[in-house]
């Protein structure tokens, strides 16, 4: 017959998680402007991922087109489906 130990576990008491965080007025007035742009833009997107067409691949570009049923879409580079995928928005 196995034979276990009982064994008694110390009491750590727990200690709260406190957010860190720093209030806005005491940033740098260029730090907090820099912040109320970014914030701005993504109000404008409207909870979209706001996502540049120069950091897309061709393929991603090519597909971004083929839904918005762009003309010639096959015969152009990347930078041609940017410019198209800009002007048929």
């Amino acid at each position: 017959m196995a034979q276990f130990e009982t064994v008694k576990l110390a009491r750590v008491p727990q200690v709260s998680a406190k957010a860190s965080y720093t209030r806005l007025s005491h940033l740098d007035p260029a730090t907090r402007r820099d912040l109320g742009r970014q914030a701005a833009k993504s109000r404008s997107r409207h909870g979209q991922a706001g996502h540049a067409l120069e950091d897309r691949t061709r393929p991603q570009l090519y597909e971004l087109a083929k839904q918005r049923n762009i003309k010639g879409r096959s015969k152009m580079g990347k930078w041609d489906l940017i410019d198209a995928i800009r002007s048929h928005r």
